[in-house]
């Protein structure tokens, strides 16, 4: 066993405009990153069709979109996506967001981008 951390990943990868994450679990029946984004970012719209998620925000504030509204969630506040849910979360504040993103099972091979 050897402790995982930003610094010490299983991966560490970029996605979307200057965002980047890193694996810390990475199983077929559960995922769980570190994800950051810059301030004015926002990933796509999209949904799972087997994968829940939640989302625990650590650092700065983020909007989550479903199809039921806008969330602001603040340090310290987590969310549930369950299946099926349309979602995007979106950082549209002036500093660093940072979360967990805890996914079960993996959304490997699980993401519907929404056009």
């Amino acid at each position: 066993m050897t402790p995982v951390s930003k610094n010490n990943p299983l991966l560490h990868y970029h996605w979307g405009t200057g965002c980047q994450g890193w694996n810390l679990v990475s199983e077929e029946g559960l995922s769980v990153k570190l994800e950051r984004m810059p301030p004015h970012s926002s990933e796509m719209s999209h949904w799972h069709e087997r994968a829940r998620q939640f989302f625990f925000i650590l650092q700065g504030e983020a909007v989550m979109e479903t199809g039921k509204g806008r969330v602001r969630l603040l340090a310290g506040e987590g969310i549930h996506i369950p299946p099926g849910e349309v979602h995007r979360i979106l950082n549209e504040g002036n500093t660093d967001l940072e979360f967990i993103l805890s996914s079960q099972p993996t959304t490997s091979q699980d993401r519907v981008n929404c056009a």
